[in-house]
């Protein structure tokens, strides 16, 4: 892993913790991004003739690397697009259940259109809790991130699984930028319904890119009854008129899906089932440090497994003592927000400590 390092030019002069707010532009990626760019220069509207054999090779990329078929990719900007996407057609009636304090490209997007909200508690005992609430409060709907945004409490994937045979009903719609690229991941086996991601943190692949994973006949599902029959009326081109058009409206940016595309390509030569033991050892050791240190709030010291997000306690001098030794991180929730990558290194977890025990 060390040796790829030096594919990150920010490395050089900083200790990056903060893939969770951004992933890292990387020299291989930026060769690419400047091909492109050339080859739109020379060849105008040459450049685009053969974009849908270009976009459906991107959703093939997508669909073998998070084990899903093709057919059931959408390509989107973004997760919180094509989460509103998802929402406006869903009959408002339905109930949604929501984690409180989940990331507001979320919880807001579902409270803001009027959908009947409950709450399950995001603590040690999350996967409780959001059983306890599908048994008292009876939801059509489970939307949540499968990492949370502010402490990196991480839902057990066995349990979605288990949840989700429990209750077939229910709709779970997982929102998965803060875990895409941090292990492998088989989404036909995961109960999960709908899943959705950006691509510019731990997949690397830039902004401007997106996906959504559908099972099957979901689609259906959620597309409103008016859609569909004015759709078998016309004679329209089905790229206008399609369950995915919905989703796929107007011109998709080769630029920013072939970004995505290069970058699933990458972590795919370095493996990620060598990125997943890697990122567990990186967990495993910030969290040992990081209690030496009593920095740690309660539920994320009962947790047995963690993500590689961590919430630290501190506040703004804190934050700029760290950006003045060159460690960047985030001000998130109630302290610092601490996030690793195959790129990083126990020796960053080390600087970080160091500069924490001297900082107290």
């Amino acid at each position: 892993m060390k040796n790829l390092r030096k594919e990150f030019p920010v490395l050089s002069n900083n200790t990056y913790l903060n893939t969770a707010s951004s992933g890292l532009l990387y020299d291989s990626l930026l060769e690419f991004r400047q091909e492109h760019d050339l080859d739109f220069l020379i060849g105008g509207s040459l450049f685009r003739d053969s974009q849908q054999i270009f976009f459906n090779n991107v959703r093939k990329t997508i669909a073998a690397f998070f084990g899903s078929s093709d057919t059931n990719v959408v390509l989107t900007p973004n997760f919180s697009l094509g989460f509103n996407t998802i929402l406006s057609g869903v009959d408002k009636n339905k109930k949604v259940l929501l984690l409180d304090e989940d990331y507001p490209s979320i919880n807001f997007a579902v409270t803001s259109k009027g959908f009947n909200v409950c709450y399950a508690t995001i603590d040690a005992t999350v996967e409780q809790n959001i059983e306890d609430a599908i048994q008292k409060h009876q939801p059509d709907i489970f939307a949540f991130s499968l990492v949370q945004y502010i402490n990196g409490i991480a839902i057990d994937l066995d349990f979605l699984t288990q949840l989700k045979a429990k209750y077939p009903n229910v709709l779970f719609i997982a929102d998965a930028t803060q875990f895409c690229g941090t292990r492998a991941f088989d989404f036909n086996a995961s109960g999960i319904d709908i899943l959705g991601c950006s691509g510019y943190k731990w997949l690397l692949g830039g902004y401007g890119n997106g996906f959504m994973l559908f099972n099957h006949n979901v689609l259906d599902q959620i597309t409103p009854s008016l859609y569909i029959d004015a759709a078998a009326k016309t004679n329209y081109d089905p790229s206008y008129t399609s369950l995915q058009a919905r989703f796929e409206c107007g011109h998709l940016d080769t630029f920013n899906f072939g970004s995505l595309q290069y970058s699933l390509n990458f972590l795919n030569k370095i493996g990620i089932s060598i990125i997943e033991e890697h990122m567990n050892t990186l967990s495993d050791y910030a969290k040992s440090e990081f209690t030496k240190l009593n920095l740690l709030e309660e539920s994320v010291l009962k947790r047995q497994r963690h993500s590689t997000i961590f919430n630290i306690k501190g506040d703004q001098e804190l934050h700029l003592h760290l950006k003045k030794h060159h460690i960047i991180t985030s001000l998130r929730g109630p302290g610092i927000r601490i996030s690793l990558h195959f790129y990083n290194t126990k020796e960053d977890i080390k600087k970080l400590s160091d500069v924490l025990y001297r900082y107290r």
